[in-house]
């Protein structure tokens, strides 16, 4: 039983995982966008950068292994980096579930707002969504 323990609630062993884990997701998603051809809309975009910061997050406490205090901080940083993602996705799905015409039609790339807008600006007309956000186009 104490293999099994070890082997079943190892920390540092979790934080391997859940890295592993983020890994697969931005390779699956890097995958679908040029294997594919799926263009990503800026709220993927968005969730793609929250996965990285939890998967940078699991890194880092993976090659850190910390103590308990050193643990609780890392999980912190983690669960608030996945609950920022967990929001945009949410906010994603409610906008692609609107129904035709209630969103706004395609707006401008998200690189050419980087450039023009503040940042801030950017993460606003982002988070509203707009017609490239509304199509699913992986089905």
């Amino acid at each position: 039983m104490p293999l099994l323990q070890a082997v079943f609630f190892n920390r540092r062993l979790g934080n391997l995982l859940g890295f592993l884990v983020c890994v697969a997701l931005i390779a699956y998603a890097l995958y679908s966008q040029y294997g594919l051809g799926y263009e990503p809309c800026p709220l993927c975009i968005f969730q793609r950068v929250a996965v990285i910061a939890v998967g940078v997050g699991f890194l880092l406490a993976f090659l850190h292994n910390p103590a308990t205090k050193g643990a609780l901080i890392y999980g912190v940083v983690i669960d608030l980096s996945a609950l920022t993602g967990a929001l945009i996705a949410t906010r994603h799905i409610w906008i692609q579930a609107q129904p035709a015409g209630a969103v706004a039609s395609c707006g401008a790339t998200l690189g050419y707002m980087l450039d023009t807008l503040k940042f801030t600006t950017v993460i606003a007309k982002v988070l509203t969504g707009s017609g490239e956000c509304h199509e699913i186009n992986w089905r």
